[in-house]
């Protein structure tokens, strides 16, 4: 199965209501990312970034897609031929070493996951990075920017559930 992408915070927090359950926080998104240890920065383990292990660091689908030189607008960061590039959003646990100790896929790369928290700014919180990269704003787990108000979307937004253990 494909993660959705092309999602605001706003529709993520609506749907994970719908589910029962809710956006995570960012201490649920670390726990499930890390696992117990809280040292390591990836899920699979350590500190040290290894290419290939999650799907990250594939550049722009605008520009795979448009060309060069292509405009980052909305119109184009909201097309839904880019997410079908074939060098970009991968299938939920194509890449087997990005499960975390939990078991727990694609917490780094594929889609970035709106979390539960709004900035002072009304910017909303997403963790984890995308495909096209997963290191500029923090490394793996770490991975968090606030550039965005809660109800943008583009192709690279996407979100995860989380609910209360049993």
């Amino acid at each position: 199965m494909v993660p959705q992408g092309y999602i605001s915070q706003i529709q993520a927090q609506s749907a994970c209501q719908n589910a029962g359950k809710r956006l995570c926080s960012a201490s649920e998104f670390s726990l499930a990312c890390r696992g117990p240890n809280r040292s390591v920065s990836y899920p699979y383990g350590g500190t040290r970034h290894q290419r290939g292990k999650c799907n990250e660091g594939k550049g722009s689908a605008v520009t795979a897609v448009f060309g060069m030189g292509a405009p980052f607008d909305s119109s184009l960061m909201n097309d839904a031929r880019l997410n079908r590039w074939p060098g970009g959003l991968a299938k939920t646990g194509a890449y087997s070493a990005s499960a975390s100790p939990y078991g727990v896929f694609d917490l780094v790369g594929n889609l970035h996951e709106w979390g539960a928290e709004v900035a002072a700014n009304g910017h909303g919180y997403f963790r984890g990075g995308f495909y096209g990269d997963a290191e500029i704003n923090g490394a793996g787990c770490n991975y968090v920017t606030t550039a965005h108000a809660v109800a943008y979307h583009d192709y690279s937004t996407g979100f995860r559930c989380c609910r209360d253990a049993e």
